[in-house]
């Protein structure tokens, strides 16, 4: 077995998972849509329902890896806490006084509530021991360091690839240090030690919810609000020059209310079948980008469909629609419908609140592992939001 994977259903063996902490607790209404959350979930619940989630998968062999933990493992190390201590305190509205102290106080922490501090974030009334200007200044409810709900999305800031794993550039502001904590645990943690990276935070922006692993040689990327052309252009060029892939999908996504990253548009359930929001289906295109020499090369825009079964050497990549009627279909890609994460081939864990949608699986033969998720999807985001594939058959 190659450690990462080279399509979206091969047997997963083992997954990143964040279980939600602290940080969800931070959430406030006059917060929430600046950290991206529709609203403020019950932190109890959410954590039972992630907790069925790990369980789920555990149930079917899946090792889960929990993020903190190898967060908490990584800062062990003095490098990697020099490291984040610096990134963290960069932000120039700190000023040189706080900015210094902060990192006196930060470098004495033990790992652990070191861990807790760079995740859940530092308001400005929480610093007891010293006052500046800028202490001062600012007001007492505003962070110092921001919380990271979105934290609980580990798609999202690393995607691994056969034998390789890809740090993301993440383009929102509120979710820009999610990478650097994945990138620290990419470069200290020795479980990783020996494992390639390509891309990195400091690049142009690539969302791992953007990215598709079709199957083995094929990979989609969504372009659109999050993932940029410069970043496809770049994730591309690296995927295709490391033979990591033969060919790269372009897809431009329509931004719309419900519709951010590709995953929440489509997903895969079997080598040659996708979960598909139905209302986009006829307007999803695609530019095959492959690799001539060390120039890139542009196929013109087709299907989505036609140009990814050719790129996957089928004869056609069949479409499950997830709402028999517009309005289903609608409300349940609101509700993450497609947002499926495939255990296995034909072996997928969906949100059991969508009811048609897994019905409609069930009659393809797909067999869904339904989980409960009324306070997890308040950050618009389902199963394969929520974990980051690490080892796949």
């Amino acid at each position: 077995m190659t450690r990462g994977a080279d399509s979206e259903v091969g047997r997963l063996r083992t997954v990143m998972l964040h279980r939600p902490g602290p940080e969800l607790g931070r959430l406030t209404p006059r917060n929430n849509d600046q950290l991206l959350f529709d609203g403020i979930p019950w932190l109890g619940r959410a954590q039972e329902e992630h907790d069925a989630f790990a369980q789920a998968l555990r149930d079917r062999d899946v090792e889960v890896l929990y993020l903190v933990d190898l967060l908490v493992e990584t800062l062990s190390d003095p490098e990697a806490r020099a490291s984040i201590i610096d990134g963290t305190t960069a932000s120039l509205r700190l000023g040189d006084g706080l900015r210094d102290h902060l990192r006196r106080v930060m470098t004495d922490l033990a790992p652990d509530v070191l861990a807790h501090t760079l995740t859940a974030g530092l308001r400005n009334d929480e610093v007891k021991s010293f006052r500046s200007i800028v202490t001062s200044l600012l007001p007492r409810e505003d962070f110092l360091i921001e919380p990271l709900p979105n934290l609980l999305f580990t798609r999202d800031s690393s995607v691994w690839l056969r034998g390789h794993v890809a740090v993301t550039s993440l383009a929102m502001p509120a979710r820009a240090r999610e990478t650097q904590l994945t990138g620290l645990i990419y470069e200290h943690h020795p479980r990783f030690a020996d494992v390639p990276r390509v891309h990195g935070a400091h690049l142009e922006h690539v969302e791992g919810g953007d990215v598709l692993l079709m199957a083995p040689g094929t990979i989609a990327v969504g372009v659109g609000e999050r993932t940029t052309p410069a970043g496809f252009e770049r994730f591309a060029r690296q995927s295709l020059t490391d033979g990591l892939a033969h060919t790269v999908l372009a897809v431009p996504i329509a931004q719309e209310r419900a519709t951010m990253h590709l995953d929440t548009i489509v997903t895969m359930v079997d080598v040659d079948t996708v979960v598909m929001y139905p209302n986009m289906a006829d307007t999803l295109r695609a530019h095959a980008v492959t690799l001539e020499g060390d120039q890139l090369v542009v196929a013109p825009e087709r299907s989505f469909f036609t140009a990814a079964a050719e790129a996957m050497g089928i004869e056609t990549l069949h479409q499950i629609d997830t709402g028999l009627d517009p309005v289903t279909a609608e409300r349940e890609q609101w509700d993450d419908g497609n947002n499926t994460l495939a255990i296995g081939p034909r072996l997928a864990v969906a949100y059991e609140r969508n009811v048609q949608t897994n019905a409609r699986l069930e009659e393809h033969g797909i067999e869904v592992v339904a989980i409960s998720g009324s306070e997890l999807g308040s950050g618009r985001g389902g199963p394969r939001c929520m974990s980051c594939p690490m080892e796949r058959d």
